[in-house]
């Protein structure tokens, strides 16, 4: 029986970090489960995640792809807050929402939930964010998870994905919705102007035929 896409992630340190070149662990494991891709993409997984991976999906195992670079070290953000210029990009990399703040604020890492991906760093235009080792608790999962505290961060980390996702694609929705609104009021605007602007031509060519014909009558009167 094929391993389904829910298994798949199951197996996965649910670190959403894209080096397996997917958007997040559940994409990159609908993928395996497609025959998609391979089972050696998952850096933070390492080695034993991707024999799991073998064991589940009948393949072969492979050494981690140095493309989809080195297994790393349990690691969580850190803004240097000083130095933060609230541009909120951070946040929008962020894919299981672990930063807060708001524009022109200053912003910061809510270290529990920071899964360590690191898409944060190259989003930062003032290079304020570093990542140090995590603490017990903090950062990337340890994976696989051996105690009951990895497994529900994993887990935790996985339901802040799906909705950060899902909170994404609502408000790109309202903004389609908005935009759909803004085009009808103009539309119904650019209408009414016309009908404005015909309205006002035939009234001023009855005006005209009106001056005429009195015109007409005058002189028809002085012969």
């Amino acid at each position: 029986m094929q391993t389904t896409a829910e298994e798949i992630d199951a197996l996965l340190p649910q670190t959403q970090c894209t080096r397996c070149g997917y958007d997040g662990c559940r994409p990159y494991a609908e993928a395996v489960a497609a025959g998609e891709a391979d089972i050696n993409r998952c850096p933070p997984g390492g080695e034993a995640t991707m024999r799991r991976l073998a064991a589940a999906t009948g393949r072969e195992p492979r050494p981690i792809d140095p493309e989809c670079g080195a297994v790393p070290e349990p690691a969580v953000a850190y803004i240097r807050e000083p130095e933060c210029i609230g541009c909120t990009r951070c946040i929008q990399a962020c894919p299981v929402d672990a930063i807060v703040g708001a524009a022109k604020q200053m912003h910061t890492v809510i270290a529990d939930e920071c899964t360590g991906c690191e898409l944060c760093l190259p989003a930062c235009p003032v290079d304020c964010i570093d990542m140090l080792p995590a603490a017990p608790g903090e950062g990337q999962v340890r994976w696989p998870a051996e105690t009951d505290d990895d497994r529900e961060r994993a887990e935790r980390a996985r339901r802040r994905f799906f909705a950060r996702n899902a909170r994404l694609a609502r408000e790109g929705q309202e903004r389609q919705a908005r935009r759909e609104r803004r085009k009808a009021a103009l539309r119904d605007k650019t209408a009414g102007d016309r009908k404005t602007e015909i309205a006002a031509a035939i009234a001023r060519a009855r005006r005209k035929k009106a001056a005429n014909h009195r015109g007409t009558e005058a002189q028809s009167e002085e012969k």
